[in-house]
């Protein structure tokens, strides 16, 4: 048969194709496919919620899912297990997907939504009107280095940053498309090319060579620690951002944290190439302390979902999704606790399905 829900779970990781997804009442049938050499990610416990589990070994999706452009898009959820090195699940599964598919732009929105407390002001808070653009399949996270003299006194560990002409030159077309179509047309470079005076050189020149293409949008430049101090003080100076891997990582972090929570985080790993799909997660970590609990918070992953459905033209039932969650946040939820409250996921989620009905 078909599979029309493929995924990989323990709140771990999900893969799904848009044609023909059955739910069942009270019943999940998941599929877990993974290389024959990934044993310690096949043998993760699966939680109490999946009533049956399928381990399919030896499928090339994971290993070598980009032969074929049958995904109409990608949702991932949340990667990791505490038995697990996190780097073997980082580069194992999201970092392979998103340089194996050229998913290049990662876009990440913050927002301030009416009802959902920040650790701001509200004066301040609701200036927050945020997109960072981040630069997806090179930079610090290229994945270029190693390690010599392994279990030594001389051993060295090196981590090379990577940052090709063509690498910053499509970020920052990317970004400054996004600008432009945003009301203040503004863009904000985050660099720290006084300390990184090579690949952060480059990084910064193309980005003005760019900017030559786009006269309607403002720009500004910000030393990534500067930037900082912007989102919290003035947020109302920036609207959208173009930063690096590592940079915008850390940033939107702050950016989800200061609307609230990480868990409202929301994402989008876009490829341009219309032969390849594009991926919508939840941008922040797997929470190991509160596996299992059911108050993990949803938003994150509903408005992940929210982008996948613009980026495929389905703008009303985007629509939808969104004025469902500015209804549940003006109407004091309820809430999970990370932002105050005492509600499960499972009620969270109960609440937004109704509104959007």
């Amino acid at each position: 048969k078909d599979v029309n829900f493929t995924g990989f779970t323990r709140d771990i990781v999900s893969f799904g194709i848009i044609k023909n997804v059955d739910f069942v009442e009270n019943k999940t049938l998941i599929y877990i496919e993974l290389p024959k050499e990934d044993e310690d990610i096949a043998k993760l416990q699966v939680g109490q919620s999946m009533d049956q589990v399928q381990f399919i070994l030896g499928s090339p999706m994971i290993k070598d899912p980009f032969h074929s452009n049958r995904w109409d898009y990608l949702n991932l959820i949340t990667v990791g297990d505490e038995k697990i090195a996190d780097d073997i699940t980082l580069w194992g599964l999201r970092l392979n997907i998103c340089q194996g598919l050229d998913q290049f732009a990662n876009v990440r929105p913050s927002k301030y939504i009416e009802g959902i407390n920040s650790p701001l002001k509200k004066e301040i808070a609701k200036k927050i009107d945020w997109i960072i653009v981040r630069e997806n399949s090179e930079g610090e996270y290229a994945g270029s280095g190693g390690i010599v003299h392994k279990g030594l006194p001389i051993e060295i560990g090196s981590e090379v940053a990577v940052f090709t002409r063509e690498g910053c030159r499509r970020i920052h077309d990317y970004a400054f498309k996004l600008a432009l179509k945003r009301p203040k047309k503004h863009l904000t470079l985050i660099t720290k090319s006084n300390a990184q005076k090579h690949g952060m050189k480059l990084w910064d020149r193309v980005f003005y060579e760019v900017k030559k293409n786009y006269p309607q949008v403002k720009t500004n430049k910000l030393l990534v620690d500067a930037a900082t101090a912007v989102m919290v003080n003035n947020p109302e100076k920036i609207d959208v951002m173009v930063a690096t891997n590592l940079h915008a990582d850390i940033l939107s972090d702050l950016a989800s944290a200061l609307t609230g929570s990480l868990g409202i985080g929301a994402t989008a790993n876009i490829t341009t190439d219309k032969n390849l799909p594009s991926m919508f997660e939840p941008i922040h970590g797997s929470a190991f302390d509160i596996v299992g609990k059911n108050i993990a918070n949803p938003i994150g992953a509903i408005w992940s979902g929210m982008m996948m459905l613009n980026h495929l033209g389905e703008k009303k039932s985007a629509n939808r999704i969104d004025k469902a969650l500015k209804l549940y946040a003006n109407n004091s939820g309820p809430f999970t606790p990370d932002l105050g409250g005492i509600a499960s996921t499972r009620k969270v989620i109960d609440k937004i399905i109704n509104l959007i009905k």
